[in-house]
């Protein structure tokens, strides 16, 4: 656990925030690679992820308001704490948000949805990835109590997270950071080869949820189950389904690798 990277004075560098920052350049590196390859315009292609990656902030930090309203309610002042500033939020939300304002931009620039998303989600995954290393420093998003040899204890009081100290814990942040890195090879793989438009983006949405669904189980959070899963198991098994859906036979005709 390494929350903040140095301090000046009263100036800190949270290591949350630069490695989401470089989370977000490699993945929109990947995207504007992707894009040339696939012959989509490079300059609106970077732009559209610059708007996905505001309104998926935007949309983590909502859900997380939504899921955790009585924590919030009760206590108004947490909405504007470093806490909250440094928490990830709900993924699936600022997913969800983000795809809903691609849709937005795509109709506007009359760019090809699936092909699109397609080149995005390598990207996404690998950012993914990286920005759950900055979960794991700053101690949001962790897991809970084991005597797994594998176990993680998280010691540092800079800590402003509420993660608890001198417990061990699983390290959840990690599991999702090998998923995601996983992920990341799997659709790079299939998007350099012969696909059919939106495939990519099945996989994406078949494979990330079901890490995310299992995950869930190790995971410590607030909020309430409803038949035994959590809310973000249950947009997981949503996008899950989704996902299916774009992957099922007889689907669209394979176009060419490039």
């Amino acid at each position: 656990m390494f929350p903040r990277l140095f301090t000046i004075g009263s100036f800190a560098l949270p290591t949350y925030g630069l490695l989401v920052a470089l989370g977000f350049l490699a993945g929109l590196s990947i995207t504007v690679k992707l894009a040339r390859r696939l012959g989509l315009p490079a300059e609106t292609i970077g732009n559209l992820a610059v708007y996905c990656a505001l309104a998926g902030l935007a949309g983590a930090k909502l859900f997380m308001f939504l899921f955790d309203f009585d924590v919030y309610w009760n206590d108004p002042a947490r909405i504007f704490s470093l806490e909250t500033l440094q928490s990830a939020g709900v993924y699936q939300g600022g997913f969800l948000l983000a795809l809903v304002v691609a849709v937005l931009y795509l109709r506007r620039h009359h760019l090809p949805f699936r092909k699109t998303a397609d080149v995005f989600t390598p990207g996404l995954a690998l950012g993914h990835a990286i920005g759950r290393l900055g979960c794991f420093a700053a101690g949001c998003c962790w897991g809970s109590p084991t005597k797994a040899p594998w176990a993680v204890i998280f010691r540092n009081p800079q800590a402003t997270t509420g993660v608890p100290l001198g417990i061990p814990l699983h390290p959840a942040q990690l599991y999702e950071a090998a998923a995601n890195l996983a992920i990341f090879g799997l659709l790079w793989r299939k998007v350099t080869r012969a696909h059919a438009a939106g495939e990519v983006l099945g996989w994406y949405l078949l494979l990330y949820s079901t890490a995310r669904f299992f995950i869930e189980f190790v995971r410590y959070h607030e909020q309430a189950t409803h038949l035994g899963l959590s809310l973000t198991q249950w947009i997981a098994l949503g996008t899950l389904g989704l996902g299916l859906w774009l992957l099922r036979p007889g689907q669209l005709k394979t176009a060419p690798a490039t």
